[in-house]
Formats: structure tokens, C-alpha cells, sequence
């Protein structure tokens, strides 16, 4: 334990950090305030779709008003109780989660909700008297107000301090340092910890702050004197027989039990789950989601749509770095180099180029006379300290990855993916292992997982895990978020070299 830190006998004195009734005055206030604050959402976005197709489409297009009263029984009625069935079916309403995930699945409801109202009034011939630009826009504004109104009210409650849930974490090693970690970085989780439980007398510096309520001897009376309802056990390697016993010592005293499996590399992004009630027991299932053709099919419009768009806009940066290059240092302003793309095939990638022409020649002299710079190289296949080989610009465009836009063109031609994972060159086929198969089997990406969690940061090992994870778990939410993450990363030159 760490120094100065002691165990509170919580069997001889109730600790009150909670109490049942303060915690279900909390509940009933976040779940009032998401009602009401997802009705007005949706009302709004009705209104603002209104006035568009009234007032503002007419003018642009020439085209009919709409002709039709903003607010009736559809509008203020059904298809806000719609959308709200929806979110509390998908359990937008109790349970706490990433902002990204609830935002994906605000996507989701918000256009589910639309179709079966629209199925509605067609079924009912109400249909006929809509526009379909109207009901379009309808869909889009909910997701925005939606998801909005969600990200500002939770900031608003958190302020307020009745978002987040007290809960007891069940052991206190490196899992629940994680879980620390991913509750101080994300608060919209909703978790608070207010306790630990924990055999050891030595812990890690970062629960200097929050006492240890008591051992694993003495867990139900430890819990039920904090008065605290949710218990997450994050001690994985927690024999089976330990563990099923703890949790039917705990569940008298909670609402609800959160347990980390110890599934850690295992890709369980699209996990689906099973139960089988006699053998009282549950099936997980693990999916490839880039090994079917639909899949992939869906991904390469997605990379053509985007590219198109981003390569219209970025042009005239395009022209400039091409310029500058050429002032910067002789040679050409694109440099081509082999990577290995789908299946292994290799191809011809291309950046703006960043190092001197003569840069193997450099490479080889410099790490041949600096012992350090060769290890680093030898873990992270890249100097991260001092390069030798960059140019002045060269410097710049690495430190925002600006020497990465040519490869649009690459995603255009089919050979690469605007996210994927990292193009690897082909002399590191070997050194790829038994993860070869599985990054080989979709093309690379002009960004991906491993550039929005560290970059250069990560070593090799790293790298491809996260590669191997997100070929796993893909799809297309996953790929809009890793595009805007790298735009934050990007912009913060986080882990660049």
C-alpha cells in the first residue's frame, strides 16, 4: 500500500460516502432531464427541417412550398415518442457510455425512428401529404440536435454533479489504473470512484486518493456499509471459482456488477454475445468484419465518396507544399516507395518527399557511428530524437503529416484506404508474425488506429495489434471516427517524427 494510505474497518463504522435514496434522487433527475431535453431535440430539428423546405428551398430551387402546419400531431407527438422509444430501447437512457459510441448509436435510432415513421404513414396514406427532402432533413436534424443536446447537457450535469454514478472498484491493479485512466479522460462514462477493495498492502501511487474500503475477505460488508450500488471487478486474473463466488457474495448489496474479463489483445469490438440458461454459461463471438465482401464493398465507396470531396478541397495546400519542396532541396516534390498492400502485393506509395535524395546513404553513415539512434531504430523502425536524412520542410510537412496527402490518390486507384492499417513495407513482412494474415487481408490506410493512438509513439509490436484490432472490428462509424481523431491528433503533432 502506498505510504501513509490505511484500510477503514467499515464493518465498525458506516463510512455514508452515498446513500440509496441520494443515488436514486440522481437517477430520476438524469433520466428526466435526457427525456425532456431529447422531446425538445427532436421538436426542434422538426422545426428547423420546416423552415428549411418552407422558406429556404423554394427560394434557392424555385421549387413549392411545403404548405403544410410545423407542429401536428405527427411532429409534436409520434415521432418525438418514436425517437424516444428508440433511444430506451438501445439504452440510451441508463446506461453510460463513450461519446462516440452513444453518438453511433443516436445515428442509428434517429434513422430507425424515421423509417418506421414513414412506414406509418404510408400504411395510413398520410405519406402523400409529405415532402421526402422534409422527412430527409427531419432524420439529419434529429442526429445533430441529438447528439448535441446530449454532449452539452451531460457536460452540464457533470458540472452539476449528478452524472457520474459512485462506484467501488474490486481490485487495484493495472486494469483498474485503466479504468481509472478512461474515467478521468471520458467523465460522459458516468463513473465516479469513490472506493477501493484490495488484499494488497502496495498500490500504485495513482489511488492515493481514493480509500481502500476493505480485502476481498470482507467485500459485502465493506460494500454494504458505503452504501455505494455499482461494483466493478477488475481483477482478470481472478480464478473462476473466486470470482463466481465474489459476485454472488456482492449482488445482494448492488444494482448492478461490472466484471473485466481477461480477454486483453483479443479483438472485442463486435463482440456478439449468447447465453445458454441450462449450462448457465455465455458464447462469444469474434468477427472479421473486413473479411466479407459486403464489407468491403461498402468501405471502398466510402474511401471514393471522401476522397473525391477532400481532394477538391485540399488542391491548392497540394499546389503549395509542391512549391515549396522544390525550393526547399533538389530532387522531385513526390517520393515513391514500395509498400505492401491487399494480399501482400505490393505497390507504389506515394508522399511528398521529406529527406535529401541521398537519404539510405545518410541512414547508414549515421547509425553506423550512433549506437542509440540504431536501437531506436531497431524497436521503432523510425528516429524519433534527430533524422539525419529530413529536409527543412521536410521537418514540417512530417510534423502535421502532410506528406501523406499524395496518397489520396493511391486510395483513388484502389491500392490504399483513407483508413486502414499502416502501410507496411515489405521487407517487414517477416517481423509481422501471425498478424500478417490478418492486416494483409484489406488495404492499408492513409490513417488508421495506430496513427490516433500514439503514432511513432508506439513500437513496432504495438502497431500491429492495433492494426489486427481494427481490421477485426471495422466499420464505417469506426472509420468516421478514427478520421476525425486524426484530425485532433494531427493538429496537436502528437507523437510525429
Amino acid at each position: 500500500m502506498a505510504e501513509g494510505k490505511m484500510h477503514v474497518n467499515t464493518w465498525e463504522r458506516p463510512l455514508n460516502l452515498t446513500s440509496s435514496l441520494h443515488i436514486q434522487l440522481k437517477r430520476s433527475a438524469v433520466l428526466a432531464i435526457l427525456l425532456v431535453t431529447d422531446y425538445i431535440a427532436v421538436v426542434a430539428a422538426i422545426w428547423m427541417a420546416y423552415t428549411l423546405r418552407e422558406y429556404v428551398i423554394p427560394a434557392i430551387f424555385f421549387t413549392k412550398p411545403f404548405m403544410q402546419s410545423p407542429l401536428g400531431i405527427y411532429e409534436i407527438v409520434v415521432i418525438p415518442l418514436a425517437v424516444i422509444f428508440f433511444m430506451n430501447f438501445d439504452g440510451l437512457y441508463v446506461r453510460r457510455m463513450p461519446l462516440w459510441q452513444q453518438t453511433e448509436k443516436i445515428f442509428k435510432v434517429s434513422l430507425y425512428a424515421i423509417l418506421i415513421i414513414l412506414m406509418v404513414m404510408y400504411f395510413t396514406e398520410t405519406v402523400k401529404q409529405l415532402s421526402r427532402i422534409y422527412m430527409a432533413l427531419v432524420w439529419l436534424f434529429c442526429f445533430v440536435f441529438l447528439a448535441l443536446g446530449r454532449y452539452f447537457v451531460k457536460k452540464a450535469m457533470i458540472a452539476a454533479n449528478i452524472w457520474q454514478i459512485p462506484a467501488v472498484i474490486v481490485g487495484a491493479g493495472k486494469t483498474a489504473e485503466m479504468l481509472l485512466g478512461a474515467f478521468a479522460q471520458d467523465a460522459g462514462v458516468g463513473y465516479k470512484v469513490v472506493g477501493l477493495i484490495e488484499d494488497k498492502n502496495a498500490l500504485p501511487d495513482v489511488f492515493d486518493n481514493i480509500p481502500v474500503l476493505g480485502t476481498f475477505a470482507d467485500a459485502e460488508q465493506a460494500i454494504y456499509c458505503s452504501g455505494v450500488k455499482d461494483v466493478i471487478i477488475a481483477a482478470p486474473g481472478l480464478p473462476r471459482e473466486s470470482l463466481v463466488n465474489l459476485v454472488y457474495r456482492l449482488q445482494p448489496y448492488v444494482n448492478n456488477i461490472t466484471f473485466i474479463p481477461d480477454l486483453f489483445g483479443i479483438p472485442v469490438g463486435d463482440i456478439g454475445v449468447e447465453t445458454l440458461f441450462n449450462e448457465k454459461t455465455v458464447l462469444l463471438t469474434i468477427k472479421n468484419n473486413l473479411s466479407n465482401g459486403y464489407s468491403l464493398a461498402v468501405k471502398r465507396v466510402f474511401d471514393i465518396v471522401f476522397s473525391l470531396v477532400g481532394l477538391v478541397v485540399i488542391f491548392p495546400l497540394l499546389t503549395l507544399i509542391v512549391l515549396l519542396i522544390r525550393l526547399d532541396s533538389p530532387g522531385s516534390p513526390v517520393f515513391v516507395a514500395k509498400r505492401m498492400g491487399k494480399k501482400g502485393v505490393p505497390f507504389d506509395c506515394y508522399k511528398f518527399r521529406t529527406m535529401h535524395a541521398n537519404s539510405d546513404e545518410i541512414l547508414e553513415q549515421y547509425l553506423s557511428t550512433n549506437s542509440e539512434a540504431l536501437s531506436e531504430w531497431n524497436e521503432f523502425a523510425k528516429l524519433k530524437t534527430y533524422d539525419p536524412r529530413v529536409t527543412r520542410y521536410g521537418a514540417f510537412l512530417r510534423k502535421y503529416s502532410l506528406d501523406e496527402l499524395p496518397q489520396i490518390i493511391n486510395v483513388l486507384k484502389g491500392e490504399m484506404s483513407l483508413v486502414g492499417p499502416r502501410p507496411y513495407l515489405p521487407r517487414e513482412k517477416e517481423r509481422m508474425g501471425y498478424y500478417v494474415e490478418t492486416i494483409l487481408c484489406t488495404s492499408p490506410g492513409i490513417t488508421g488506429l495506430w496513427q490516433v493512438s500514439g503514432r511513432n509513439e508506439i513500437s513496432f509490436e504495438g502497431r500491429l495489434a492495433l492494426d489486427c484490432w481494427y481490421v477485426r472490428n471495422w466499420s464505417v462509424w469506426l472509420d468516421l471516427i478514427l478520421l476525425f481523431r486524426t484530425i485532433k491528433v494531427v493538429t496537436k503533432k502528437g507523437g510525429a517524427y
